[in-house]
């Protein structure tokens, strides 16, 4: 039977009438979202260090109490990541909210994911907490862990709703890792039914970011009819791990084929997608639109249970301070200069004074502007440093050149006070190391992980090619022909994702016919990759394909530095990256733009 398994959330931020809009909004088996992400640990982690008693989203517990008493009267099981870097406190914040209002609800806590207290002993034990792409120790760093969380997996979580838990609040788990665990226990799959849970796997990948697969984040925004108030996802998981992909009634947004194929393409290295509990492959998903506001997903299998874990360490990292000057009329790029040159002279060595140093002019300059806003760009200067004394200093140094500076110098808030920098180092645990804790009706017991890893058949990897890394490098290279070129924006042939892992940006394409994937998989490679990236630094490119989404993509390695908490570029999570890459021109063929149309 089919389990209906709803999102509410997709992270910290997400709108918070999401459980009761699932709940109001049509069937559901369980409510499930995401309140964490990286950067939302290093939030919770400093709020901890403040705070004992804080360090889970308080958020949370406002959205969940507010429909505990629906959710009972439903039958519907909530299962939340919500519990950040305290997640017995955040179990207590709720159960201290039910009572309140008279609500009945026995609440599990699964935990064992925070190893900042072992770090010793598991460096003792041969644990060097190697970078998962430079391979540097974290020793090297010579920094202090703030937190340690690695990732667990679902097998908690089902053992909590099996004893018979209400709510389950868990510490750092997957992403997809609730909606496993929803499937897993409705289903009665067990750690070996590899191929089901990976199926489980993509439907937790699809809905957990809420909105962003009904038409948010989306290429081809302007196709949608209902872009008001998105509606949230449900998945509809069936025994074999195939999924239904789609929104309640009346909502707005929309599931569609390419809405789901943007997000199964989000934050993903390759069609190989490692997870706490199998090893997923995508390399033989099908995406099929049923009807309206619903897409089938199928042909994930399972590899193999991982034997190490992702664990991600966050550690204090220095100071930053940004500060937005306007610009305005004409000769703006010297203004800018000016503005800069008189800075710089603030300090004993100038703009090298500083560890970190981002500067954006953002804005072209228009000849004769109508408003002033045409007439006007932004000068964004963004500092980072060991010495929280220095990085305070800046903001001030900026406000006392306003007078003296360049015609028309303002400044669009008042001077900025400098705040904790902090990096996220993502790493490997041996999962023999972690014990995974449940927590239920004053008893706590260990998840027993020989069963969780036992050895299952595995079904035999598909025959695909190297990949898209190991084609020619000829920029004009195409199976449907290179007469007839014709500059156009990649967009105008692909819809793109982009997001964030660690410090590295991910990107992935998908062609919009099969003459447009011919042409593109041939002239996916390093050289050509690497001439539509904006010219900032970068260690490295991985470049992969899943023929059958025709879909290509890219990790940029080190495109954000040690993470988003303490990158001080302008777009810290990559987010716009792949929308600027589809307005990039190439070559293209005009039979691949006939295959598209007018789109």
């Amino acid at each position: 039977m089919t389990v209906r398994i709803a999102n509410c959330s997709g992270f910290l931020g997400d709108r918070r009438t999401g459980p009761r809009e699932m709940l109001e909004g049509g069937p559901v088996d369980y409510l499930t979202g995401d309140w964490l992400a990286e950067l939302t640990m290093s939030i919770l982690a400093k709020q901890r260090s403040r705070d004992t008693e804080a360090g889970f989203p308080t958020s949370f517990v406002d959205q969940i109490s507010d429909v505990l008493a629906l959710c009972r009267e439903k039958g519907v099981k909530v299962l939340a990541n919500a519990g950040g870097v305290n997640p017995h406190g955040c179990a207590a914040a709720v159960a201290a909210a039910a009572a309140e209002r008279g609500v009945d609800v026995q609440i599990a806590v699964v935990d064992g994911d925070d190893v900042v207290g072992r770090v010793d002993e598991l460096q003792a034990d041969g644990w060097t907490a190697e970078h998962l792409d430079t391979g540097i120790s974290f020793a090297e760093t010579g920094l202090t862990p703030a937190v340690v969380n690695v990732y667990l997996g679902a097998w908690g979580i089902v053992e909590a709703i099996r004893a018979g838990a209400d709510v389950v609040i868990t510490g750092r788990v997957s992403d997809a890792s609730p909606i496993v665990a929803a499937a897993a226990a409705h289903h009665g799959w067990t750690p070996g039914d590899l191929d089901q849970i990976a199926g489980a796997v993509v439907a937790g990948h699809l809905i957990e970011c809420s909105a962003q697969v009904t038409g948010g984040n989306y290429s081809f925004f302007t196709e949608i009819d209902q872009p008001e108030h998105p509606g949230f996802p449900v998945a509809e998981i069936e025994a074999d791990g195939s999924c239904v992909i789609t929104k309640n009634p009346g909502t707005g947004g929309a599931v569609t084929r390419e809405s789901v194929i943007a997000q199964l393409l989000y934050e993903i290295n390759g069609p190989d997608y490692a997870n706490p509990d199998v090893l997923a492959r995508f390399d033989r998903l099908e995406v099929e639109q049923q009807g309206p506001d619903r897409v089938r997903v199928t042909g994930a299998f399972g590899e193999v249970v991982p034997a190490t874990l992702k664990a991600g360490i966050v550690a204090d990292y220095g100071w930053s301070a940004e500060m937005m000057v306007l610009v305005t009329g004409d000769r703006r790029r010297a203004k800018a200069d000016y503005c800069l040159r008189q800075l710089w002279a603030e300090f004993p060595q100038g703009r090298e004074t500083f560890e970190d140093v981002v500067v954006n002019l953002i804005g072209e300059e228009v000849e004769n502007p109508a408003t002033l806003d045409q007439g006007t760009s932004i000068l964004r200067i963004a500092v980072a440093d060991a010495d929280r004394a220095l990085v305070n200093r800046f903001p001030r140094a900026l406000v006392e050149i306003l007078l003296g500076g360049f015609p028309g110098m303002a400044l669009t808030s008042p001077p900025s006070r400098a705040r904790q920098r902090q990096l996220f180092w993502p790493t490997l645990l041996d999962a023999r190391k972690v014990p995974e804790r449940v927590t239920f009706e004053g008893r706590t017991w260990e998840v027993d992980r020989a069963a969780v890893a036992a050895p299952a058949e595995q079904t035999p990897l598909p025959e695909v090619g190297a990949g898209a890394a190991t084609r020619g490098d000829d920029n004009d290279a195409s199976s449907a022909g290179n007469s007839d070129l014709v500059s156009v924006p990649l967009g105008r042939i692909a819809g793109s994702r982009s997001g964030d892992k660690g410090g590295n940006a991910t990107v992935g394409i998908w062609a919009l016919s099969d003459e447009a994937y011919a042409f593109l998989s041939d002239w996916w490679t390093q050289e050509n990759v690497a001439g539509l990236l904006p010219p900032e630094e970068y260690s490295g490119l991985r470049l992969w394909a899943i023929p059958s989404l025709r879909a290509l993509g890219v990790t940029v390695t080190g495109w954000l530095g040690l993470g988003t908490a303490s990158n001080v570029a302008l777009d810290t999570q990559a987010k716009g990256l792949g929308e600027f890459l589809r307005a990039r021109h190439l070559q293209v063929p005009q039979a691949v733009l006939h295959s598209i149309g007018s789109r």
